[in-house]
């Protein structure tokens, strides 16, 4: 685990710089001081390393789901800019989505699957009434998600990606008054701060799963 760890880790930090055409397996065998043989046992090719890498954004910085569906949706957003800032993994990932020649690669699914994730939280949120009656949860989750993707990529533009969190909790400001129930909308917290508190929770659960799996290893080892 740790080995394969590393090395997405290490190619992750390529693919953030480089791009996927311009990345060698070479500078990430160089990055992740690993064997050629230790790659191709967990990535048998490029494309599979940049497939561990795009998958690594939905297994890592989880979150404990909350009553308000609503704020799962902001916490999700907010948490996710914050380590876009700070997490090379998440960086690359979305370099990897938005890149013209990896759609050619892997389809749409990805961009896909983060549509999917919000609609069914807009759809609890609506089946325990935080939305407005005319919101349509699909809809509201394309622009959403669009809108999300929108504003990250001009703060990469503008600012590196400086003023990220900040950018995306004026985007739900100016979008959650048009689906949230009033008093719904006067309990969300969507303060820029809130992305460190909830990408820590995330960071903090990814290492306590790690840790299970670990000792579950150790102890079929032992059995």
């Amino acid at each position: 685990m740790r080995t394969r760890r590393a090395i997405l880790e290490a190619a992750a930090d390529v693919f953030d710089e480089r791009g996927f055409q311009a990345a060698t397996i070479g500078e990430v065998l160089s990055r992740a001081g690993v064997t050629k043989g230790a790659l191709y046992f967990h990535f048998p090719s490029k494309q599979a390393l940049a497939q561990g890498v795009l998958d690594e954004q939905f297994r890592y910085g989880g979150m404990t789901p909350r009553a308000s569906k609503l704020q799962e949706v902001v916490d999700m957003g907010l948490g996710l800019a914050y380590r876009m800032r700070h997490d090379p993994m998440v960086s690359a990932s979305a370099r990897l989505s938005l890149e013209a020649q990896m759609v050619e690669v892997f389809g749409t699914g990805y961009t896909s699957a983060w549509v999917t994730v919000t609609e069914q939280l807009f759809r609890e949120a609506k089946g325990q009434g935080e939305l407005l009656p005319h919101v349509d949860p699909a809809e509201s989750a394309w622009v959403f998600s669009a809108a999300w993707t929108g504003v990250q990529i001009y703060s990469q533009q503008l600012s590196g990606r400086e003023d990220l969190e900040v950018r995306i909790s004026s985007l739900f400001t100016h979008l959650l008054p048009s689906i949230a129930v009033p008093a719904v909308l006067s309990r969300l917290e969507f303060g820029p701060e809130r992305g460190f508190q909830v990408a820590e929770e995330g960071r903090q659960l990814a290492a306590a799963a790690e840790a299970a799996a670990e000792a579950a290893d150790v102890v079929k080892a032992s059995a």
